[in-house]
């Protein structure tokens, strides 16, 4: 239950801020300290330019992707959470990105969040795990959180901040 707590206490915090930039930086450090991460991104449906993009992006500037591209596209395309532990190995991902940062992606969990039409307007990114690859509880644990934050989040791109 410690873990359901830390996320009501962060819900506190979530709604006193009001501008998108420091939502997703909250969003993005209590979702890495939730299933022990190294990164996380948070990237944003763009569905008029057919693009993913983050606005926020541990360690690299912003990633803009077409919707189909990667792993994360993937997590689009299917509205599905994606385990991926030997990235590498999996066609879908992006090896480019971690070439130009110089970062290397060990494992890979994305949830989709969804907006209040059950659309997908964001998808948690969270990268390299310590000391375990990403399993079942971590998707069980990011979904609740997706879906505690996709109101924050929604209101936040509605506003255009």
């Amino acid at each position: 239950m410690k873990k359901f707590d830390q996320i009501a206490e962060f819900g506190q915090k979530l709604m006193t801020l009001k501008n998108m930039d420091h939502s997703l930086e909250l969003i993005s450090d209590e979702a890495k300290k939730l299933v022990n991460a190294d990164r996380c991104s948070i990237f944003i449906v763009d569905k008029e330019d057919k693009m993913l993009w983050t606005k926020l992006s541990d360690g690299i500037g912003r990633i803009v992707i077409s919707l189909d591209s990667g792993i994360v596209g993937d997590t689009y395309m299917q509205k599905e959470p994606q385990i991926v532990n030997n990235p590498y190995e999996d066609d879908r991902f992006l090896q480019n990105i971690d070439k130009k940062s110089g970062y290397k992606t060990d494992n890979i969990i994305t949830v989709p969040i969804f907006d209040s039409k059950r659309d997908v307007m964001g998808i948690i990114q969270l990268l390299n795990k310590s000391r375990s690859d990403f399993d079942a509880s971590d998707l069980e644990m990011l979904t609740f959180f997706a879906n505690y934050v996709s109101g924050s989040l929604e209101l936040a791109i509605l506003k255009g901040d």
